[in-house]
């Protein structure tokens, strides 16, 4: 049975405010200006065959399949390039017609293998269908004649093979790679007969293609083909749902054969990446069915002990007896819990609501807060409300580009690609980096500035950014009076405009020419719409909050919030990690950000909980460290994350969770976490959830089950039977009637409902009374909290300096093809790009050590030390190294400090003190690992446990 395919309007959809009426085949079609006569005819459910054209892609008009009359015109113009005119009158089926239709398919399957005739009928590929499309059965001139049947097979890259006997040279795959990704990986060779699609001349593998699988989609005759696809057959059904990687929240259609994904395809529908993808979510899925997923719940005694498997019952009536036995011996305060980033927003909103009610306290945190609770509250303190400003389709209308501590082809590629298609239409690029990542200069994007300060001094940076700007008369003054607090406003620009804040004395601190500084001041102020980025090397730094408050006050100043091209946009980096801060996931908040002190709130939780709760913030996660090792924190309920191989010193995490009496994981793999467990609920993959995910833009997208739960268990069932057995019962049949308790208690939630979720696609929140189809823009007309409040942003440099004996500074980062902590991509092909974690050292830096390129290197900090390959790049400025945290092996945390950002304790993961030197042999932390893991992953043989 061959799979719905989604619909293809052949062009892409063009917006006007001008509409214009044409006849086609006697039926009266009206369409936006600039709409092709192909797309129109397809929305009015008159489909002219294609080949070269895809709504995806801009019209190309190579084919000629796609021919059609028109009145009062000459020959057979192609429907795809052929725009629309008031009055124009089309004719899409004559004799005519047919004729010129089954002669072009007739000269491309000259050249195709004959066996795809026998399955043309009903056939999957857009070719197929074509020749069915035409009633082209055989071709009089045989198959013999000159041809393609010897050209190349390369199946080099992991997920796709590329057939070059059934390409057909329409270059969508040449369009897509260009027009959607950005990358211009493949083109198309030679001349005439002898022309052929080329990765560059070299196998996919080896060239510049990211994998992001666009050419595979354009592809219309399977000459590009996933080998999932050849392995298992065609799928026969799909099911939308959000992808669980990056902050992008791209929407895929899980296809599927009988209970088995075959395919993940993005979904053209999807409002975060109208039909793109990335290496990740595009193929990286086989994680879900790896052979390391633990689908039944263990118990032990002692972290040292084997694993035992057991019943659902028995694992969680024995994690409830123990952390009631704890808080008997040692208090109400001594356990507490960590939600996910990686989860639904139903099933952290039910952690933190068993934490509070059944736990009978506030220690909640989550990832969200090592990562990106500094714009939480930076933004709440400027504009009043915790999330990014814009929606991700805002950047196609800015006219200068900032990107501050981010890494956007390799973070968030969807994202990017759309990004790297604005910078080519002409947008103007500032990069604020003290690396030399990718987007600073390409073949077809380079930016106007790169600013390649030192690490730790972001705040000296957009002070001396705000100096220019008030001192050079750029201010927004009609702005600032109309839309922001002016007394606070006066005081920020008699501070900014101090001369200690001027390019000039601050290059001292950022290393980067004051010249530069204030040409880009300019350019930002000047350019038209600004738009800035920002990602973790924004947030993660002792001054964190304080940065994202001076960029909130950079954009305030310029006029830049509240409309379509500008704003304050982070890129979030998990899959949920707005959705996690959203659903009260922090000590001291409710779900919706509102501080557990408020009475008014706070009752409205009691009242729909039927519980009393705590007044008092809990602990955060360094503080529940702290305690366990001073032996006053004893119990901790970890879901879908691993703080022992993502959190900083992770010697120092170790020690705490070793100290814990009882230490419950639920997860789908044994992670470094799980190492120090004594209780291991298995948990579900993406795949196998229904509910929720909230992306960087706020956009709420729905995650849909593919199949059933492999462990049994939804992980919102779980928390549900562990909180009942703590003595607080909850109940629920549905996920969507956790979203609707959400919204209930919630202001910016009150609008949200599964039922509209699934009628329109997606929201942004807020999305209430006010905005009933959600908000993609913040702050038109007015901020959040009213009148915008600048603040003052001294700059005060880190407690972390370089000195004799660590001369250099470590910072950290990710890269395209693994994610986080790497628990899901190295259990994947991915594996092929990146094996393992390497450092990035500058040459000069590299000869003063004599270091060469490979050589093991120990990498060395007040925390401690590890092993790993060096990698000579000039990427890095001297005096700065840099390193990927993706593989547990590695340990990159093992030297990471304890320095926080002063408002949030989010770890200062990006500005640490080094020594690199040459090394023959593991380090010693490293050595202790690999001997620590044998004995706390292992698993008894003898199972008495049912299913």
């Amino acid at each position: 049975m061959a799979l719905m395919r989604e619909a293809d309007y052949g062009t892409p959809k063009r917006v006007s405010e001008t509409l214009v009426t044409i006849e086609v085949d006697g039926k009266p079609v009206t369409v936006p200006a600039g709409t092709s006569v192909l797309r129109a005819a397809s929305e009015a459910g008159l489909p002219i065959p294609k080949l070269c054209a895809s709504d995806g892609l801009e019209p190309f008009g190579s084919c000629r399949l796609c021919l059609v009359e028109v009145e009062g015109r000459r020959g057979y113009p192609a429907s795809c390039t052929t725009p629309c005119e008031n009055g124009m009158k089309v004719r899409t089926q004559s004799d005519k017609l047919a004729k010129l239709r089954r002669g072009v398919m007739e000269l491309y399957a000259s050249d195709y293998p004959r066996e795809m005739f026998a399955n043309a009928a009903g056939g999957d590929t857009e070719f197929q269908q074509m020749l069915t499309a035409v009633g082209l059965t055989e071709v009089r001139y045989g198959h013999k004649g000159r041809n393609h049947q010897d050209g190349i097979n390369d199946d080099s890259n992991p997920y796709f093979t590329f057939d070059q006997s059934k390409c057909i040279v329409c270059s969508r795959c040449v369009r897509a790679c260009e027009e959607v990704q950005g990358t211009f990986a493949l083109t198309i060779d030679g001349r005439g007969f002898a022309s052929f699609v080329s990765a560059g001349d070299k196998p996919f593998m080896e060239s510049e293609c990211v994998s992001c699988g666009a050419c595979v989609m354009a592809c219309p005759t399977d000459a590009l083909l996933e080998k999932s696809v050849i392995e298992k057959g065609r799928p026969d059904r799909s099911v939308v749902t959000t992808c669980a990687y990056c902050g992008v929240g791209c929407s895929f259609n899980a296809e599927l054969e009988g209970n088995e994904v075959v395919r993940m395809t993005p979904n053209k529908e999807g409002k975060a990446n109208h039909g793109h993808s990335c290496v990740k979510g595009r193929f990286a899925y086989g994680y879900a069915t790896h052979k390391d997923r633990i689908l039944k719940p263990m118990i032990r005694a002692k972290f040292t002990d084997p694993w035992r498997e057991v019943t659902w019952d028995e694992a969680i009536n024995h994690a409830a007896s123990e952390f009631k036995r704890i808080q008997a011996k040692y208090g109400r305060d001594s356990i507490g819990g960590i939600t996910s980033s990686r989860c639904t927003n139903e099933e952290t909103y039910l952690v933190q609501k068993m934490i509070r009610a059944a736990f009978g306290n506030n220690n909640t945190d989550t990832c969200a807060r090592v990562c990106h609770s500094p714009t939480g509250y930076g933004m709440k303190t400027t504009f009043g409300t915790s999330a990014g400003t814009q929606n991700f389709d805002s950047v196609a209308a800015a006219d200068v580009i900032m990107i501050i501590g981010a890494n956007p082809t390799d973070a968030h590629p969807v994202f990017a690609s759309a990004m790297k298609r604005r910078l080519r239409e002409g947008a103007r690029l500032i990069i604020v980096d003290p690396r030399r990542i990718d987007l600073v200069k390409t073949p077809h994007v380079k930016a106007d500035f790169h600013l390649p300060l030192l690490p730790g001094t972001n705040v000296a940076m957009i002070n001396s950014l705000a100096h220019v700007i008030v001192t050079e008369g750029l201010v927004d003054e009609a702005y600032v009076r109309e839309r922001c607090d002016l007394v606070a406003f006066d005081q920020w620009r008699r501070f900014v405009a101090e001369p200690k804040n001027s390019p000039e004395a601050m290059e001292k601190y950022t290393g980067v020419p004051a010249a530069d500084v204030r040409a880009a001041a300019r350019l930002y102020a000047t350019g038209g719409n600004g738009a800035i980025y920002y990602g973790l090397g924004v947030t993660e730094h002792s001054q964190g909050s304080t940065m994202v408050m001076g960029m909130c006050n950079l954009a305030m100043a310029t006029g830049n919030v509240g409309k379509d091209g500008v704003g304050i946009n982070p890129l979030r980096g998990q899959n949920n990690v707005q959705g996690s801060c959203d659903m009260g996931s922090f000590p001291h908040e409710y779900p919706g950000y509102r501080h557990v002190s408020q009475d008014a709130v706070r009752e409205s939780f009691e009242k729909d909980w039927g519980v009393k709760l705590q007044t008092e913030p809990g602990l955060r996660i360094p503080n529940m460290i702290d305690a366990a090792i001073d032996g006053t924190f004893k119990g901790l309920y970890c879901q879908g994350e691993d703080i022992v191989q993502s959190d900083p010193n992770t010697q120092h995490i170790s020690r705490g969770l070793a100290s814990m009496e009882c230490v419950v994981v639920q997860d789908l793999f044994i992670n470094e976490t799980a190492s120090y467990a004594h209780v291991f609920l298995p948990g579900a993959s993406f795949l196998e959830k229904d509910g929720t995910f909230t992306n960087a833009e706020r956009r709420l997208g729905r995650v849909r089950k593919a199949i059933e739960p492999l462990a049994g268990l939804g992980d919102w069932e779980v928390t549900m039977k562990l909180s009942t057995a703590l003595g607080y019962p909850m109940h629920y049949n549905h996920p969507s009637e956790i979203m609707d308790e959400i919204a209930r208690l919630t202001p910016t939630f009150a609008g949200v409902s599964f039922d509209l979720l699934d009628r329109v696609g997606s929201v942004q929140w807020p999305c209430n009374e006010k905005a009933p189809m959600g908000t993609p823009v913040m702050h038109i007309g007015g901020f959040v909290r009213g009148k915008g409040r600048f603040m003052i942003t001294e700059f005060i440099p880190t407690d972390e300096r370089v000195n004799a004996r660590f001369p250099l500074i470590l910072t950290t980062g990710r890269i395209l093809s693994q994610y986080n902590v790497g628990a899901q991509t190295r259990r994947t092909d991915n594996n092929r790009w990146h094996d393992m974690d390497v450092l990035e050292i500058h040459p000069s830096d590299a000869e003063d050590r004599g270091i060469n390129e490979g050589d093991l290197v120990s990498l060395a900090s007040r925390a401690g030390d590890i092993t790993l390959p060096a990698k000579i790049s000039e990427r890095m400025q001297p005096g700065v190294v840099y390193t990927t945290f993706h593989h547990a092996m590695t340990g990159a945390n093992v030297v990471t400090t304890e320095f926080s950002d002063w408002a949030t304790n989010c770890p200062e993961y990006k500005v640490t003190a080094v020594q690199v030197q040459l090394a023959r042999h593991m380090s010693e932390w490293q050595e202790h690992y690999l001997e620590t893991r044998k004995i706390t992953t292992r698993i008894e043989k003898e199972s008495t446990a049912n299913d």
